[in-house]
């Protein structure tokens, strides 16, 4: 079975909620699971999951400061996180508050890590977002992004794709 890590951070629980619904719909996909709070999440824990989607509130067209923290101390495992597949989701209270900024200051540390990204072509192209709390909507770009973080990761690592 592969394996991924969904690490968030979250002030008012909605990066949260939307860390278990990505967890909920990656399990449903055969996916085992870990979600962790990044206070309580340590650089080393990234080396241990063939996947990592990192999640966070926008807070000035950026993620918190709390998930760049982690990202700077996992400097110490540069290159052995090349290959692992990648993802980020957001939170935020606007719609064009800094959602794909937010975004996209992940996933380059995890290019610049040499991880694999997954993009969707017809849905949040960079990761989910949630305008406020997570809504139906959100939901339903979680599923459609679970889903195809899913099958990259499979195909990755060399497992049969059922349709």
């Amino acid at each position: 079975m592969v394996s991924t890590l969904i690490v968030y951070y979250s002030k008012s629980g909605n990066t949260k909620e939307m860390a278990n619904m990505l967890a909920t719909f990656l399990r449903d996909e055969k996916i085992d699971v870990e979600v962790r709070d990044v206070l309580e999440t340590s650089p080393d824990y990234l080396l241990d999951y063939d996947g990592i989607i990192l999640g966070s509130p926008t807070y000035y067209g950026d993620m918190a400061a709390e998930m760049k923290e982690l990202i700077d101390r996992s400097v110490k495992y540069h290159g052995e996180l090349s290959g692992k597949l990648g993802g980020a989701f957001t939170t935020s209270a606007y719609i064009g508050g800094g959602n794909e900024t937010t975004l996209l200051s992940i996933l380059k540390a995890m290019m610049i890590h040499g991880m694999v990204i997954v993009g969707i072509h017809n849905a949040d192209h960079y990761g989910p977002v949630a305008i406020g709390a997570p809504d139906d909507r959100a939901e339903k770009q979680c599923r459609i992004y679970a889903r195809k973080f899913a099958d990259t990761l499979k195909s990755l690592k060399g497992f049969d794709i059922v349709e």
